[in-house]
């Protein structure tokens, strides 16, 4: 398989929408959450897991992994090249402070290498360093996770017009505000909060019917 060559498979760039899981924001498992949001149609999972031993998050990937085979959608698995390669996941998202990007293209081979990007000469070294996307943001403010200040749909502009690879904005984003991260650029957004808080049905039923209006 040509590398990122999955990214191509579905479109608009995996749908347009990644579900992020987060234990945090609701009272579900992981692997609970993700069969709901598949069954609403998500056909991108990120699965983000911060305060598990590496053992036991490679037990839940290996659960994910056969949960979006079943629903013949992407898994992507944060942080963990190794964990990522070894269940067969798609891919793998990688933080700033995680394995260098070459290193885990060595690794993932032909499968996704994305990376989360703060500023613009971050995203020009990830597209120069091998990546299939990158992630950029926050784009609003989040309370999520301590990503710093929000770098606002400006700055998402100039990135997408930057580089050439897919950008995947994350950080804040709403169904209110997701028609203007779109028009600022972004090829796919990548929601956790505003799918967890409330219905997650519903709620991945209504982002995703933005972004087929769109």
């Amino acid at each position: 398989m040509k590398r990122g060559s999955i990214l191509k498979e579905v479109s608009p760039f995996l749908g347009g929408f990644c579900f992020v899981t987060d234990r945090k924001l609701c009272g579900l498992t992981c692997e609970e959450m993700t069969r709901i949001a598949l069954e609403a149609g998500a056909g991108w999972i990120q699965y983000r897991e911060k305060e598990k031993t590496r053992r036991e998050i490679h037990r839940e990937a290996m659960r994910l992994r056969a949960l979006t085979a079943e629903y013949g959608a992407a898994l992507v698995v944060n942080d963990h090249t190794d964990i990522a390669r070894a269940v067969g996941a798609d891919g793998v998202h990688l933080g700033q402070d995680d394995l260098p990007l070459k290193e885990a293209r060595r690794i993932m081979g032909d499968r996704i290498v994305g990376i989360s990007t703060h500023s613009l000469p971050e995203a020009m070294d990830a597209e120069r360093s091998g990546a299939d996307y990158i992630g950029f943001g926050p784009v609003f403010v989040t309370t999520t996770k301590d990503a710093g200040e929000p770098r606002g749909l400006e700055m998402l502009g100039r990135i997408r017009k930057a580089v050439k690879i897919p950008v995947v904005a994350i950080g804040g984003i709403s169904e209110e505000s997701l028609p203007l991260v779109l028009n600022a650029g972004a090829d796919a957004v990548a929601v956790a909060s505003a799918v967890l808080r409330g219905d997650i049905s519903e709620n991945v039923r209504s982002f995703m019917r933005i972004i087929r209006d769109e």
